[in-house]
């Protein structure tokens, strides 16, 4: 995974021309591009001007302060005028007179700007045309200024109010004029430019300005394009020309990769026995370097040809073999692990260091694949499961093809994600055969193979010993619900029941299931003869088994299914016939059940055998007896050497009750022939 995750160099020099597409391997920020978008922004930002409102209402107030005080003046003329002392008269012709007592009424700064000619005319007006000079002047003023006047608007706001004063019905020229003069006089800036706004507009089109960034899978430069200053700049900042390798990606993929390991194991250390960690994690591990040798096979042909072959991956295949060859939760342990790394080792095949899509693919399809397969244990169901899984991935792809929106025909992609599915049926096909004679492991599909009732050593129980055939057949159907009961294996332990008995083939006889219409031969035999027998029949199974090359898994259960069990029978008719039996020479060579399967097989088959024997079996009395067998056991340190608990041994007790009242309930008595006679 090392060529996934290491950095990649070119060797290209300035102006020279492309010889591959170059693709950014990560998402940096430009920070030229990004100075100078920040540049643009702020010089597109217009200077913030701010009105002053209290300047509109002082220049109308000099407007009226003037033509007022000249109202004054020539209303003075006309109160002297009903005094009969001829002042208006002197006022209206010569206001030449007058014109200090109208500068006295005005401030300094007004007589500054007015000229005697403006005011003159003012003078020279009778009062009622004063008055609309001053409505007229006062409005245009008003108007003008409200709008904003800026400082290079002045000129002209001054030739509109000129404009407006000249159109207007005024008496005479020289009045017209100079309220045409005092317009233009009140005509000042009253907006002003605002620094402070200013900057804080600035700031804000700086910050809103998104980064520019160059994404990873980018085309930064394409095949025969000039390597020009700007190409080379975007090559350097993302990191394709630096001479010194950076260690980080490694870091990072060993940190991966040892929380992914980390959590595997921890798996395997909870959840298996000592004695089956090696052994399991050595499958474990054999599948995984199959899957990832494939997958880096198909990473390099996905480089050099198709990155879409990237999806061809069998990711079903490694989930369905480990469901077969072990438990459920490591196919899904092995699933995520090949998610995780394919995400990582697909990045340069596919866009993006890490690629999410392809690792959902992967997650998703494998995932499947157990639920595909379970409870399903022939060999044709892993071809069922591939079909299906190939129907998954094409939903798969599909969803993904209208997320991502790609380019890449989507007839193509789905052949690929067909064909990953029906590849993975067919791999796991034909590598299972493999593991199981290989690493002789006792597999579900071997499982069901055995079960096979042509099996040689199931047609020699049913030909030879037919009564113990049908009692392994029950006790197969108590010991499997009870396994599932605890969540142990319920299919392994009726393969195991099938053949716990097959050392009875060897005198049949001997066993009170086989004796139909025949004499029992222990009648003739002393207690020690016939408890040699019954005790030799355990390993005599195991003989044979290991003859006919059967599993570890099935032999164990032969040779365990007693365990050191007393056969009471026989050593208490020793002790009845006055005999000094010892009682190691009456119990089962053994060794004790070492698994929890091959601990119920053992209640189980003196629980059928047991309840067999009773006259009238009632609910309570099958209760009673399943009970006192479980105890029996306990107490004899039969479950000593296997890790099932009290809490699951009570659990064993429900599921046998409960089976053995679906066995033995109560029939109708149907009248037979001479009841009705």
């Amino acid at each position: 995974m090392f060529s996934s995750v290491q950095p990649e160099k070119l060797d290209v020099q300035q102006f020279s021309v492309a010889e591959t597409t170059i693709r950014s391997p990560k998402t940096v920020e430009d920070p030229v591009e990004t100075a100078e978008k920040k540049k643009k922004a702020v010089s597109s930002v217009e200077d913030v001007y701010t009105p002053n409102e209290e300047y509109v209402k002082k220049r109308v107030k000099i407007v009226e302060d003037i033509f007022t005080s000249a109202e004054d003046v020539v209303a003075a003329g006309l109160k002297n005028e009903e005094a009969g002392d001829g002042e208006e008269a002197e006022v209206l012709n010569d206001p030449k007179k007058h014109l200090e007592n109208l500068r006295s009424r005005l401030s300094s700064t007004i007589n500054k700007d007015i000229s005697d000619e403006t005011l003159l005319y003012l003078l020279g007006s009778s009062k009622a045309d004063l008055a609309l000079a001053k409505d007229i002047t006062k409005t245009s003023v008003n108007d003008m200024m409200k709008a904003g006047i800026r400082a290079n608007e002045v000129e002209n706001a001054k030739k509109k109010v000129e404009e407006q004063i000249k159109y207007n019905s005024l008496s005479t020229a020289n009045l017209r004029s100079a309220a045409i003069d005092i317009g233009r006089y009140a005509i000042i800036q009253n907006i002003f430019f605002d620094s402070s706004a200013t900057e804080t507009a600035r700031e804000k089109a700086e910050e809103d300005v998104e980064p520019v960034r160059i994404l990873q899978g980018q085309i930064i430069v394409e095949e025969g394009y000039l390597i020009d200053a700007e190409v080379y700049r975007q090559l350097k900042l993302v990191g394709l020309l630096e001479s010194e390798e950076s260690f980080l990606p490694y870091l990072g993929l060993g940190s991966i990769l040892i929380l992914t390991f980390g959590g595997i194991y921890l798996l395997f250390r909870k959840v298996e026995t000592p004695d089956h960690v090696r052994d399991n994690i050595f499958i474990f591990a054999f599948v995984y370097v199959i899957g990832i040798t494939l997958m880096k096979i198909i990473h390099i042909t996905a480089k050099l040809s198709d990155e879409t072959l990237a999806y061809l991956f069998p990711s079903a295949m490694a989930v369905m073999l480990i469901t077969i060859l072990m438990r459920e939760r490591y196919a899904a342990g092995i699933g995520i692990l090949l998610s995780v790394i394919g995400s990582i080792m697909f990045k340069d095949g596919l866009s993006g260091s890490i690629q999410g899509s392809f690792a959902l693919y992967l997650l998703i399809s494998g995932l499947v694949g157990i639920l595909l397969l379970r409870q399903h244990h022939e060999r044709s169901s892993i071809l069922r499961a591939g079909l299906l899984n190939a129907f998954i991935n094409l939903v798969l792809i599909t969803g993904l093809y209208w997320i991502n929106g790609t380019d890449i025909p989507y007839v193509w992609m789905a052949i690929v994600a067909i064909s990953s599915g029906i590849i993975s049926a067919i791999s796991t096909i034909g590598l299972l055969p493999f593991f199981e004679s290989s690493f002789g492991i006792f597999s579900s599909m071997k499982m069901i193979e055995l079960s096979n009732p042509n099996h040689p050593l199931l047609r020699k129980i049913l030909m030879e010993a037919p009564g113990t055939y049908h009692h392994s057949v029950m006790v197969a159907n108590l010991a499997e619900g009870a396994c599932e009961a605890v969540g142990a294996n319920g299919l392994l332990a009726r393969v195991g029941c099938y053949y716990h008995d097959i050392g009875k083939t060897k005198r049949p006889a001997y066993f009170i299931e086989n004796q139909t219409n025949i004499e029992n031969p222990h009648d003739r035999l002393s207690p020690e003869k016939s408890a040699k027998i019954i005790l030799a029949h355990a390993t005599d199974g195991a003989q044979m088994a290991r003859k006919h090359k059967m599993p570890k898994e099935i032999i164990d259960i032969i040779e365990q299914h007693h365990g050191t069990t007393l056969l009471k029978y026989f050593y208490h008719k020793a002790k009845e016939e006055g005999l000094a039996p010892e009682e190691k020479d009456y119990r089962y060579k053994g060794p004790k059940p070492k698994t929890k399967e091959a601990a119920i097989i053992s209640i189980a088959d003196s629980v059928e055998a047991a309840v067999r024997s009773l006259k009238k079996p009632t609910q309570s009395s099958i209760e009673k007896l399943v009970k006192s067998i479980i105890v029996d056991k306990l107490n004899d340190g039969q479950f000593n050497e296997c890790d099932i608990t009290l809490k699951e041994l009570e659990k064993v007790n429900v599921s046998l009750c409960e089976t053995l009242a679906g066995i033995f309930h109560n029939r109708i008595e149907y009248p037979t022939l001479d009841d009705k006679e």
